[in-house]
């Protein structure tokens, strides 16, 4: 609990029993006087006329006047009935009192006045006698109640007393105790405190600079010397570039191997910050603004340096250094290493892979092309009849030879999307004809599983800033793949909106659909969904990717697993003259 908590619980303790025994005090006050005020405006008031009244029956025989007097006080009486019985005895003596005003010296009558105003005056005083008591009652009861709330206030008062200060103070003498043996070089010292609040929080922050000052007065200089020549040294004889950085991206450290691609000596590095460097050196700059980047927002991209008389490409990798400082909870950000690793001899193997695979798909079309024109050959009917075996095997060789000639264009727009050669050629196009071509190099599959095209295209859209040959590939793929995983009987839908300067194509197919855990993967090379017995080769929506982001535009997937699968892409919608 924490000393606030503590002096408002205390504090408030008292000042809540203190005004519990004022009100009780004032309750009881005010019921005594209740109880007083009852009998000197019931009882008083009722012997008072009472006694006037005697009075006045003594004078009736020598005064009129009497009988205006005992009447006066009668009606008193009768509005100052309290008594239980007192209302029958104030209506005998006003019966006898009307007798006695026709026989005012009828003797029988006066003594019956007298009788009915004596057992008035007796009805009252015991009423007084009994309220006496109940007041007595009250008044012993109030003392008694508020002796019991005066003693608990008291007991409340001294707990307080007794334990409020010590458990202030004793925290804080321990704490000056161990301050005292931290001063004395007992590093060792440590506070061991129950209570929580302020207290605990102190002696955490004490517990941990004991502990920060024990490890350093432990350490060895010549130790951590040591270690930091070894450090030195594997940095240096490390054949990728290494630069480290403190927490403010100064230089703090350098390698022979990043100065040699720098072209940069240790005084123009060691001690200064990266942005100082960077407006010295453009290579220091294109290289050092990944530093203060967040992780999800630096570049993967390979870097060119002209390095061992060539050029070679480098890997950029920025690690960020977190540690966690003795006796504290959060990691601590104390700098980044910055290596760049050397990837020429895996570009130029890339490199030599590419161009091996366009030689050879370049150099596939020629025997393909004349296995193609035997094939129509052999089905021309002038040449010669076949019977029917050998017509199934020209079609098995036709399917292939158009299989090997499609994963052979495949493979050169790979080449081409690998060695960066793609050639973009952005022109306005129109929407319509790149729809008709795709649907007609698709027709022929589609007849075959009895799947029907359904269209739809915004009024408002007629045309795209893009290249139509490549945009009429990615879309012609899209429902080659479409046709292929959709059912038999079923529809694709082809659909074309427009949303703020984009134009979107979606090809809706009424498959299987993808499961969640492979949509990331789909775009990727070679990658085709396990368990799918359809064929391809897993490069036609990896291309069909570089195709349309090389014309500045987006493509995705979105699928319903069950259901079927929605691929999309979109690109810049051409802006009428009119």
């Amino acid at each position: 609990m924490k000393i606030k908590t503590k002096l408002t619980f205390g504090v408030g303790s008292l000042f809540l029993m203190i005004f519990l025994l004022a009100a009780l005090s004032g309750w009881y006050v005010n019921r005594l006087k209740k109880d007083t005020a009852n009998i000197l405006t019931a009882n008083y008031n009722t012997l008072l006329y009472a006694k006037n009244m005697l009075l006045a029956l003594e004078e009736i025989p020598v005064a009129k006047a009497a009988f205006n007097n005992f009447q006066i006080n009668l009606d008193k009486q009768r509005k100052n009935v309290t008594e239980v019985g007192e209302q029958q005895t104030t209506n005998a003596i006003a019966k006898h009192f009307l007798k006695l005003k026709d026989k005012p010296l009828d003797v029988t009558i006066v003594s019956s006045i007298r009788k009915d105003i004596a057992l008035l005056m007796e009805q009252n005083m015991t009423a007084i006698s009994r309220k006496s008591i109940i007041a007595d009652r009250t008044a012993e009861h109030a003392i008694l109640v508020i002796s019991f709330a005066g003693a608990l206030c008291f007991i409340i008062a001294f707990i307080l007393l007794v334990n409020l200060p010590s458990n202030i103070a004793d925290p804080i003498a321990k704490l000056t105790a161990s301050i005292r043996q931290i001063a004395g070089q007992n590093y060792k010292e440590r506070i061991q405190v129950q209570s929580g609040g302020e207290f605990a929080e102190l002696v955490a922050s004490f517990n941990s600079m004991a502990e920060k000052l024990e490890e350093y007065a432990e350490s060895k200089l010549e130790k951590i010397l040591k270690e930091k020549r070894r450090i030195e040294s594997l940095v240096d004889h490390m054949h990728d570039p290494v630069i480290g950085f403190d927490e403010e991206r100064r230089v703090i450290f350098v390698n022979e191997e990043a100065l040699r691609i720098t072209n940069l000596h240790k005084d123009q590095l060691l001690g200064r910050s990266a942005l100082a460097v960077s407006d010295e050196n453009d290579l220091a700059k294109d290289i050092f603004k990944d530093l203060f980047l967040p992780v999800e927002k630096r570049e993967k991209n390979a870097v060119k340096i002209y390095a061992d008389d060539r050029e070679s490409y480098f890997e950029k990798d920025v690690i960020d250094i977190n540690v966690l400082p003795t006796g504290e909870l959060e990691p601590k950000f104390i700098g980044q290493v910055f290596i760049l690793k050397n990837i020429t001899p895996f570009k130029e193997l890339d490199l030599a892979k590419t161009n091996f695979i366009g030689t050879v798909s370049h150099e596939f079309k020629t025997p393909i092309a004349a296995i193609q024109m035997g094939v129509q050959l052999l089905e021309n009917e002038q040449i010669g009849h076949l019977n029917t075996e050998q017509l199934t095997l020209l079609n098995g060789i036709k399917d292939d030879s158009n299989r090997l000639l499609q994963i052979t264009g495949e493979l050169l727009n790979m080449t081409q999307v690998e060695s960066g050669s793609i050639q973009i050629n952005l022109h306005t196009t129109e929407i319509q004809p790149i729809i008709e071509y795709a649907i007609m190099a698709n027709q022929f599959a589609a007849n075959q599983k009895n799947i029907h095209f359904v269209i739809k295209v915004d009024p408002n859209v007629k045309a795209i800033f893009a290249d139509n040959e490549k945009t009429a590939w990615v879309l012609t793929n899209f429902l080659s793949n479409a046709i292929r995983y959709s059912h038999e009987d079923s529809v694709i839908r082809i659909a074309v909106e427009n949303s703020e300067l984009k134009t979107k194509f979606i090809v809706t197919d009424s498959g299987q659909g993808i499961e969640p855990k492979y949509l990331d993967k789909i775009f990727a090379r070679y990658f085709r969904v396990p368990g799918s017995k359809k064929g391809g080769t897993g490069l036609g929506l990896s291309i069909s990717k570089e195709f349309i982001e090389a014309q500045g535009g987006e493509i995705g997937v979105e699928s319903d697993y069950g259901a079927g699968s929605s691929f999309y892409f979109s690109l810049r919608t051409a802006i009428s003259d009119n």
